[in-house]
């Protein structure tokens, strides 16, 4: 549930550009952490951007005036995070708090996402797009319903790397034997969720012990810190990088008479959601369903020979072909299906029910359709973590298996395959808003065009 790329508000005067910045971000990493209420998520997050100095002078001296009113004459580091006056006055984290800091070796953007069950669509919010999932779990209660919950939310998300954050550990002695256990809760019911990576570390958020600099309590264990791992865990493999896939955002025309350069030039701007493209390639403009080759490809920086998931890229043509926005360019393997009849896993994010019948529009990549919902056909449920057939309605919060039929074809793949172009959001016809993050199931068909058919 990627957000949809947004249009640039004005293009530029002379040369042809991406409308976002070329250069790979595959140097960001990007997590959430998650966890039951006072786990010590905010405080975790506080203490990784105290200790890494990633702090300004007065965010330290805000942190200090507020001392007396919310840390007991101590300094608060969940404050960095727990923005709202209702989370500071309660001790608890209800909205997505996301902050930003870096070390020499990578760039991160964390989202402090919330425990309360009531709030889990702005945990599916945070974490849509990370990389990486903390699950915190207090070192005393062990493993909990919100632990399996959040395991499993993570895993429904497909975030590759998660991290088993055992926390408050200096409050049952360091013991590793409390270790060892907490570790083999999980290891029970880890083996059901498809998750690639897990790596389980001791720690104690309020003191700093094994979070930046590595604990003198426990000479047993022999892992990385928290910070250690975030800097090295392998991402770029975690991109699809197999079958070209680019959503159209924008026709790039720069209007400049007075350069030749871009005279008659007509690119095509857009986030490259999977796979690799060069020049020269094949590619197939879908859903016109005609062919052409990659002539150029520009950046912000300039020409480029290849560009990969997710740069940004503008794209030419050999050929003069129409080609507008919520349009896919695609490569010629690894094919996506081309359907209306859907079925995908939704979030309910809205106050009003979701009921077979409505209708809402469904934003997919930078295309929107019209859609219908034909059937709730599940329900997950959250403390089970079974799937319950044929529910009446999903309420908020609620995660769900829904059909759809488009009023026109949608070009995906589903969600297992590619997070970019299996993802969607439903909109509220009338008032705009957003009711639902959803992740489309694989077509049941994929695109077999014959590439002679297509041929200009």
């Amino acid at each position: 549930m990627v957000a949809p790329l947004s249009t640039p508000s004005s293009s530029p005067a002379s040369v042809p550009v991406a409308p976002i910045s070329s250069q790979p971000v595959i140097d960001i990493l990007r997590f959430n952490t998650c966890g039951s209420v006072d786990d010590g998520k905010s405080t975790l997050i506080g203490r990784l951007l105290y200790d890494s100095k990633s702090l300004m002078e007065d965010q330290i001296e805000a942190l200090e005036r507020s001392a007396d009113i919310t840390g007991g004459g101590q300094i608060n580091l969940a404050n960095l995070t727990d923005g709202l006056r209702a989370e500071r006055e309660q001790g608890i984290t209800i909205d997505v708090a996301y902050r930003y800091f870096a070390t020499p070796r990578r760039k991160f953007i964390i989202a402090d996402t919330p425990g309360h069950i009531q709030y889990t669509r702005n945990m599916v919010t945070g974490a849509s797009s990370a990389n990486l999932s903390i699950v915190l779990v207090d070192a005393r209660l062990g493993v909990i319903e919100q632990s399996r919950r959040h395991t499993a939310i993570a895993a429904l998300l497909r975030i590759p790397h998660l991290v088993v954050a055992i926390n408050k550990m200096d409050l049952v002695g360091w013991s590793q034997e409390r270790f060892l256990e907490i570790r083999a809760q999980f290891e029970e019911f880890l083996p059901r969720f498809d998750i690639k990576d897990v790596k389980f570390i001791p720690m104690s958020a309020l003191n700093g012990d094994n979070v930046v600099t590595p604990s003198p309590h426990t000479p047993w264990y022999a892992g990385p810190t928290l910070l250690g791992h975030l800097e090295n865990v392998h991402i770029a493999s975690d991109w699809n990088l197999n079958g070209f896939r680019l959503p159209v955002q924008w026709v790039n025309r720069p209007n400049d008479p007075t350069d030749e350069s871009v005279h008659d030039f007509r690119g095509f701007s857009g986030q490259i959601a999977g796979g690799i493209v060069r020049k020269g390639q094949k590619v197939i403009v879908l859903p016109a369903g005609v062919a052409s080759t990659v002539k150029e490809i520009h950046t912000f920086d300039g020409p480029i020979n290849e560009a990969f998931c997710p740069q940004s890229v503008t794209l030419v043509l050999a050929h003069d072909i129409d080609v507008s926005r919520g349009s896919m360019i695609i490569g010629t393997d690894h094919l996506p299906g081309s359907a209306s009849e859907l079925s995908a896993e939704i979030c309910w994010m809205h106050s009003k029910p979701l009921q077979a019948g409505k209708k809402y529009y469904l934003k997919h990549t930078t295309h929107t359709v019209q859609v219908a919902v034909t059937a709730v056909t599940s329900k997950l449920n959250l403390d089970s973590l079974d799937y319950e057939p044929d529910p009446r309605e999903l309420t908020m919060n609620d995660i769900g298996e829904i059909r759809l039929r488009a009023s026109s074809p949608l070009v995906f793949d589903g969600y297992e395959r590619n997070r970019l172009t299996g993802s969607f959001i439903l909109i509220e016809q009338g008032t705009n808003a957003t009711v639902a993050a959803g992740m489309l199931h694989s077509p049941s068909e994929l695109i077999k065009p014959d590439l002679g058919d297509y041929a200009i």
